[in-house]
């Protein structure tokens, strides 16, 4: 079965390595987004599984923009892959409605754990 995730990020260079090293999991298939607005749109469409967001981003930041899907879609997994500390967004995102928190680092292994994230949360 392919998961179809919906990677957002403001910042094209980190989108594109999210998308890369996810994209190279078998069962994910991988669409980028950069502006929230429309990741918003897009998210609403039915055509995705899971969503993967930045947490800090101009318009809409993750928690925002979460709680804008929440409000159309109770059950669309919303993941939030961001620099900073767990406890730090965690109240806002539980209250949100964020399914998970990936912390982003340095090396690989991050992306192995979100892609793992995003299985076990469809």
């Amino acid at each position: 079965m392919t998961v179809e995730v919906l990677v957002v990020d403001e910042d094209r260079d980190v989108l594109e390595i999210v998308g890369t090293f996810l994209a190279r999991e078998d069962d994910l298939e991988v669409t980028m987004e950069a502006d929230p607005e429309t990741a918003l749109e897009m998210a609403l469409s039915g055509e995705y599984a899971a969503v993967v967001s930045d947490y800090k981003m101009p318009k809409l930041d993750g928690i925002e923009l979460c709680t804008a899907i929440r409000e159309h879609d109770g059950t669309l997994p919303f993941l939030l892959f961001s620099a900073r500390e767990p406890e730090d967004v965690q109240p806002e995102a539980e209250e949100a409605g964020v399914t998970g928190f990936v912390q982003k680092g340095t090396g690989t292994e991050q992306y192995d754990v979100l892609a793992d994230r995003v299985r076990e949360s469809v």
